[in-house]
């Protein structure tokens, strides 16, 4: 769980710097959900849609992980944005399928 918890966090700072979301968003599963907590955005639900929320409002920041822990079936993570320097931003709270990403909740503090 942790492996593709950590995959996520590296492509999605990767989709940053290049604009490329797509290995992000392959680990996504058909009909995942993607919740934000905290901005007024979403829900997005199924993969493709995902996609397109990617595609029209891409994050121009790359994320720092705090701390990571399981809690049964969702690992949840604080994190960072990077241009704050190590402040806490807020937590992702993801639920794996079979090595992909069912479920991720982004809270904003």
């Amino acid at each position: 769980m942790r492996e593709l918890f950590d995959r996520h966090v590296e492509r999605f700072n990767s989709g940053v710097r290049t604009g490329d979301f797509g290995p992000m968003l392959e680990q996504f599963t058909a009909d995942a959900e993607l919740h934000f907590e905290g901005v007024p955005v979403g829900p997005f639900v199924g993969r493709s849609v995902i996609a397109e929320a990617y595609a029209q409002n891409p994050p121009d920041d790359e994320i720092d992980i705090l701390d990571v822990e399981i809690d049964g079936a969702f690992l949840v993570a604080h994190y960072a944005w990077r241009k704050d320097d190590g402040r806490p931003a807020g937590r992702m709270i993801m639920t794996p399928r079979a090595d992909r990403i069912a479920r991720l909740v982004v809270t904003f503090d």
